[in-house]
């Protein structure tokens, strides 16, 4: 079975559109289509994905475990606990390993969570 070629019907609605029409066409699109799926990974993380985002940077179980305990109760969970072991590390102009272990302890959580509310 042999596919119709219907090209030229297909791209009626573009026809008449410049390269830069089209450039911007596409990313709008782009756009739609990513968006969604943006949304989802921002809005929505576990304690185990944040565990595991924790190990990659090279913390142990152990301590990603307790960074992450730490973050739930500081209700920071959703800002990411990577995110905030850098943000932390940056505010202290420490070594990220050592903010993060900071947190693990329970230190910290106070000034990191003045960084998300927009506290100077």
């Amino acid at each position: 079975m042999k596919r119709e070629d219907d090209f030229q019907k297909r791209r009626e609605h573009l026809k008449n559109l410049t390269d830069e029409q089209l450039y911007e066409r596409f990313w709008a699109l782009t756009e739609q289509i990513v968006t969604p799926m943006v949304d989802l990974a921002h809005n929505n993380t576990s304690s185990s994905i944040e565990r595991s985002v924790l190990l990659r940077m090279g913390f142990s179980s152990i301590e990603s475990s307790k960074i992450v305990q730490e973050g739930m109760k500081a209700k920071l969970l959703g800002k990411g606990m990577g995110n905030v072991v850098l943000k932390y590390a940056e505010l202290k102009g420490i070594n990220y390993l050592d903010a993060g272990r900071e947190l693990g302890e329970g230190k910290g959580w106070a000034e990191v969570s003045g960084l998300f509310r927009g506290d100077k």
